[in-house]
């Protein structure tokens, strides 16, 4: 491919389109289900316990099966192997739609996970092969605003499918998206194909991958509602994740033909990108994870429109990632992240203030004015990871960064909700310690409240409700205080990344 010129027009437009899309789909499917699991535990006649194995078994297979992408590709060609999992992808949503019992929809989501993995990963390793060398930078640009929206989007699309339609329709939609993004892609890069090597298959790292990141993968999503390592069945995962991910990264060093190509650790901008987009995209969403369930828990908000105090994140986000992209090169890339983190940090700071009076206008306004941050996030950090590596090495960098991005994004999920618990509750007893009959501001409270017309009981209920909401609120601002200073030190740490890494010379290669 790398031999080809460079494809322009109408056809870059159509090309950027259908990978977009498939990109999109693929991530939407991430997060579309998370608020129909009632719907469909009830349907199905499971428990919304049961039904959130919807949710886990396509993370689980997703997650092993991302940093697949770059062996894969290597032995099957990028355009075949994307065109083949774009397919499989839109077939495997069909048999979620189709599916009648939880253990059906089940192995369908995990074949869905499973072949979604270089999905990702291989739409921006096309776009940056297929991209003018001076448009890279907007290419990147394009493909981070699909990663960026989709997961705000699918909680609000899922909602509104579910409440207006029916569950199997968040599968069906898929269909003519996949469809269409396929035959566009072939159409265009069928005669583009990249060189492939007949690679042995590294049995020994595959098994040690599947097992390490399904049983950590697995005690990330189920960690929380198990009460972590008080669960012998959480402790066997952590056991059996730390055996075997040790073990992988040293056969994987040390292997001829590694399923996982982590010698790209010993590129510094790889590493020092990497590590800031993984612990960054954790922080980020822990915040997309805890603050729309505050709202839904504590402040009376329905699904739909703690959706919507979200998305405003994505009104700038689109405005300014082109401008962004268009001019990165203009930009050293290590200004353009640390502006992205001081933005994050500040926007934190500023929701760390929020108390339970807050109106729906007052909680959105920082949210819209994070999308700012959000442009300068994603493209930036992946033209550092990417800068300096050769045009066969960007699959296998994608997916492997891409990889660690999403773990970290369970992570965020499983931190923040486990801290939002435990904070809550060092909030709930400060709070309570100064509470007491003959303590004059509690007495004052109920005499009010008995004058409304609540009895003795209710009053109490009322108070201890009151309280709860506090401690609640309370520990919403202690994540975004913490989050506040993560990003602050992301906000130096990515200095050490080394130039050159404009966009014109990122790693898309030269043609």
């Amino acid at each position: 491919m790398s031999q080809q010129p460079p494809i322009t027009g109408a056809s870059l437009a159509l090309l950027t389109l259908s990978l977009s899309l498939a990109t999109f789909m693929q991530v939407l499917d991430t997060s579309i289900a998370n608020v129909s699991i009632p719907t469909i535990a009830g349907d199905l006649a499971v428990s919304p316990n049961q039904g959130t194995w919807v949710i886990t078994s396509f993370a689980v297979s997703n997650a092993i099966a991302l940093p697949l992408s770059g062996w894969l590709a290597k032995r099957f060609g990028e355009v075949k192997l994307f065109i083949s999992a774009t397919l499989l992808f839109t077939l495997a949503s069909m048999l979620c739609g189709l599916s009648s019992s939880l253990p059906m929809l089940v192995i369908f989501r995990i074949l869905q996970g499973a072949v979604a993995g270089p999905m990702i990963p291989l739409s921006q390793s096309l776009l940056l092969a297929n991209y003018p060398h001076d448009k890279k930078g907007l290419a990147l640009a394009l493909w981070s605003m699909t990663v960026v929206l989709a997961p705000i989007f699918g909680p609000i699309l899922g909602g509104y499918i579910t409440d207006n339609f029916s569950w199997p329709w968040i599968f069906y939609i898929n269909i003519p998206v996949g469809l269409m993004a396929s035959y566009i892609t072939w159409q265009l890069l069928k005669s583009r194909e990249t060189s492939t090597l007949k690679l042995p298959i590294d049995a020994i790292g595959l098994v040690l991958l599947v097992m390490g990141v399904g049983s950590l993968q697995l005690l990330l999503d189920k960690g929380n509602e198990l009460d972590w390592f008080n669960s012998d069945f959480i402790s066997i995962l952590a056991v059996i994740a730390t055996i075997c991910l040790s073990f992988f990264v040293v056969w994987e060093i040390t292997e001829r033909h590694p399923v996982v190509d982590l010698s790209l650790f010993k590129e510094r901008n790889f590493s020092v990108g990497t590590i800031s987009i993984s612990l960054g995209y954790m922080t980020f969403f822990s915040g997309v994870v805890v603050y729309p369930l505050w709202l839904q828990t504590h402040m009376g908000y329905t699904a739909t429109w703690a959706g919507l105090s979200a998305a405003p994140i994505g009104v700038l986000s689109v405005i300014l990632s082109p401008i962004v992209g268009k001019n990165m090169h203009r930009i050293d890339l290590r200004m353009l992240a640390s502006f992205s983190f001081l933005v994050f940090a500040a926007i934190t700071f500023w929701a760390s203030s929020f108390n339970t009076n807050a109106s729906f206008w007052q909680l959105t306004l920082p949210r819209f004015f994070q999308g700012i941050g959000m442009a300068t996030f994603f493209i930036p950090l992946m033209s550092i990871l990417l800068s300096g590596l050769p045009p066969g090495r960007v699959a296998s960098a994608s997916g492997l960064s891409n990889f660690l991005r999403v773990l970290g994004g369970s992570f965020g999920t499983s931190l923040s909700i486990a801290l939002w618990d435990r904070r809550e509750s060092l909030h709930h007893s400060q709070l309570t310690e100064n509470i007491s009959i003959s303590d004059p501001v509690t007495s004052h409270a109920l005499e009010n409240l008995h004058s409304l017309g609540f009895s003795h009981m209710p009053s109490l209920a009322f108070l201890e409700n009151s309280v709860s909401s506090q401690s609640y609120m309370l520990a919403v601002n202690d994540i975004f205080i913490a989050s506040s200073w993560i990003f602050l030190g992301l906000m130096l740490f990515v200095w050490l990344a080394r130039p050159p890494f404009a966009a014109g010379k990122a790693s898309g290669g030269e043609h």
